[in-house]
């Protein structure tokens, strides 16, 4: 969509004041003070896309160059390998201005919150696995953009490709020129621009959607604080030992994410009182179910079926409960299984302790909780091979049936 277009989004919104039930309820109120930037025009989140390199996936997708650029980026994975040949001029031309870590990125931080989350990876695959992952599909918005749109026809590669982005983010050297995470970054960037242009051409998407344009800096927002605001509240809860100098490191890697996800600075929250606040503000009021995230819940739950997780459905079910919330169960229809409830619930928190040297006394379920995390690790990676991850490719159409 043109900025002309965008323009009359924004002043129809402000003008009649423009709220849908699925999208935020009040007002932006969140200070810029609390930003990375310290300051910043208070503009609200809600009407801020990624304007340039939409205008290029526009061209892009109408002139029917998006395979050929898929082609030329499937060998493009390191953070350091040069551009490859044949891509467009001006999308080449912005890929090398993006294709970098801010100013303000600190490499040590950065270095401190991968070695974090190679010694925290069991909670970490809890937490985003069947945490953040069953989170999104009581995010309205997300769940009916991801259910709508191309991805949403096949949930274990839309899966695969979530993976992707949070392995490569936790990778120890992911920011680093070997790494990869800044290019899967400038990927993603490049799929949420295609999916700005081609879902609002869903009649079924935008027949529920209170948006005129999916995936603004918003949404972004919303979807950091269900994983890392989310994940960072879960691991102090467990009393999982995350130290100061911890904390702020895994703040940071997700500060330098959203700002090469295209997040204005004056949105990313400089410490993690202020991402609290905003998440109180940007996520907590607006979950709730949806047709499409029932659909998508069953789905992702579905995926570790196809790996031996040792456990039953109804143990998989009682750990979605017991990460967000019997009311958030209630919703997506989890069916109960107390001799599993009382197991998680008895027996997790010691296992954390257990785990984290703590106690001397192995739970009798360690074994139970070892191997579900192994195996739901497995479920979500692609093809249940350990590994591998999925190539991110750009959309050229939404949901087949849409």
């Amino acid at each position: 969509m043109s900025n002309p277009s965008r323009r009359k989004v924004i002043s129809l919104g402000v003008a009649l004041g423009l709220v849908g039930a699925a999208g935020p309820s009040t007002a932006w109120a969140w200070s810029p003070q609390g930003s990375v930037a310290g300051s910043g025009a208070g503009t609200d989140p809600e009407y801020v896309w990624d304007d340039e390199v939409d205008r290029l996936l526009v061209a892009l997708i109408e002139n029917g160059q998006v395979p050929e650029v898929n082609n030329a980026l499937a060998s493009w994975v390191n953070n350091d390998d040069p551009l490859p040949a044949g891509l467009p001029t001006d999308l080449g031309a912005w890929l090398r201005k993006v294709n970098s870590l801010p100013s303000w990125a600190d490499p040590a931080k950065l270095a401190r919150a991968a070695d974090f989350n190679r010694r925290k990876d069991t909670y970490l695959f809890m937490l985003y696995g069947l945490g953040s992952g069953i989170m999104s599909t009581v995010i309205p918005r997300e769940a009916r953009s991801v259910y709508w749109s191309a991805g949403g026809a096949d949930m274990k590669d839309r899966a695969a490709k979530t993976f992707t982005f949070g392995y490569d983010l936790a990778q120890l050297k992911g920011f680093e020129p070997e790494g990869q995470f800044v290019v899967t970054a400038n990927k993603t960037r490049l799929v949420h621009a295609a999916v700005r242009h081609l879902l609002p051409q869903s009649p079924h998407w935008a027949g529920g959607s209170d948006q005129d344009i999916p995936i603004s800096n918003a949404d972004i927002l919303v979807t950091f604080h269900s994983l890392g605001t989310y994940v960072r509240r879960k691991l102090l809860e467990w009393k999982v030992p995350f130290s100061a100098e911890d904390q702020e490191a895994f703040l940071h890697s997700w500060q330098v994410a959203l700002h090469l996800l295209g997040v204005r600075e004056e949105y990313i929250p400089k410490s993690w009182a202020a991402a609290e606040e905003q998440s109180e503000q940007v996520l907590t009021p607006i979950l709730a179910p949806t047709t499409e995230g029932i659909r998508l819940a069953e789905d992702l739950l579905g995926l570790p079926s196809q790996v031996d997780l040792g456990v039953t459905r109804g143990f998989l079910n009682e750990f979605v409960r017991y990460v967000l919330s019997d009311e958030i169960g209630d919703w997506l229809g989890l069916e109960r299984d107390p001799a599993a409830a009382a197991l998680i619930r008895t027996g997790w928190p010691a296992f954390v302790l257990f785990r984290e040297g703590l106690t001397p006394v192995a739970p009798g379920a360690f074994y139970v909780f070892d191997q579900f995390v192994r195996a739901l690790a497995m479920a979500f990676l692609n093809n249940g091979s350990s590994g591998t991850t999925t190539p991110i490719v750009i959309p050229t159409g939404n949901r087949p049936s849409s």
